[in-house]
This record gives structure tokens, C-alpha cells and sequence, in this order.
């Protein structure tokens, strides 16, 4: 009977031990999603200052899909389509006041006609390219129409 108790006892120590262990060295999902974020934010942030050119793609210019296709590529190996439109028809939309960090938010006449993107970074702003490079900017400045806000995938 105790060589059955120690048997038991010391299985018991080494699950418990081999479960701790691994949870120790698994990331929990929210970490991960903050890491994501944090690569995106990053590459964005490496490009402010660079020119704006029609149709660029990076890594020394860019236009406004192209900057988000760039860093959502280098960020996180995700690839996003290539013009402002196909992004916003592709993404599940949010409202404005539910955006993330990461988020895209999108201006134009109207959902047919989107004619800008850019990287929401929080606090109403955003990085994003356009005639005077790529810049930080307000998503409510006065020279964009906000149309809507999509969601690549969950960052936060």
C-alpha cells in the first residue's frame, strides 16, 4: 500500500510540475495580440518622415495602401490587399468609436468610392501617407471625410 501512495504522490508532483512548466513558457493570448500590435506600430513608426509617391509600395516611399499592405506584411507576416478600396471592402467594419490600435480607417466620398487609409494608432490619430509623407496625423482632420473603420485582426 505505501509503494502505491509514493507511486501516486510522485506522479501527482510530476503532472503538476510538467503543467506549471508549460503554462510558464506558452504566451497567453493577450500577450500575444499586444506583440502584434506593438510589431505593427513599430514598422509604421520606421517609415514616419519617408516621401509620398503615387502607387509606392516601400521600403523609401509610399502611398497611403501601400504603407498599410507594408506593415502589416513586415509587422506580422499578414498580407493585406494592395489598394485602399479592396482593404476596406475585405475588413470587418467597426464604428469609429469601438477603433483599436491597428485598426484601418478609411476616407473617400463615400463606402463605393474610398480614396484613403491609414493605421489608427489611438487617441484619434493616425500614421498614414500622403502628399506631405508619411505622417502622424488626426483621423477628424478637416481634409478627410471619414467614410468607416475595419478591423484586420485582433490586436488589442
Amino acid at each position: 500500500m505505501k509503494k502505491w501512495f509514493v507511486r501516486i504522490a510522485l506522479t501527482a508532483v510530476a503532472v503538476l510540475g510538467f503543467t506549471i512548466a508549460t503554462n510558464m513558457t506558452q504566451p497567453t493570448k493577450a500577450s500575444a495580440a499586444e506583440k502584434s500590435y506593438s510589431k505593427v506600430y513599430n514598422v509604421a513608426k520606421k517609415q514616419l518622415g519617408k516621401r509620398y509617391s503615387w502607387g509606392a509600395t516601400g521600403p523609401s516611399s509610399f502611398d497611403c495602401s501601400g504603407l498599410t499592405s507594408y506593415v502589416y506584411k513586415k509587422g506580422i507576416s499578414k498580407k493585406i490587399p494592395r489598394t485602399a478600396q479592396a482593404q476596406y471592402n475585405k475588413f470587418k467594419k467597426v464604428k469609429y468609436a469601438h477603433a483599436k490600435k491597428g485598426d484601418l480607417v478609411f476616407f473617400g466620398g463615400s463606402k463605393h468610392s474610398i480614396s484613403h487609409v491609414g493605421l489608427y494608432i489611438g487617441g484619434g490619430k493616425m500614421i498614414d501617407a500622403q502628399n506631405r509623407g508619411v505622417i502622424v496625423e488626426s483621423v477628424k482632420a478637416p481634409w478627410w471625410h471619414h467614410v468607416g473603420t475595419a478591423r484586420v485582426t485582433d490586436l488589442s
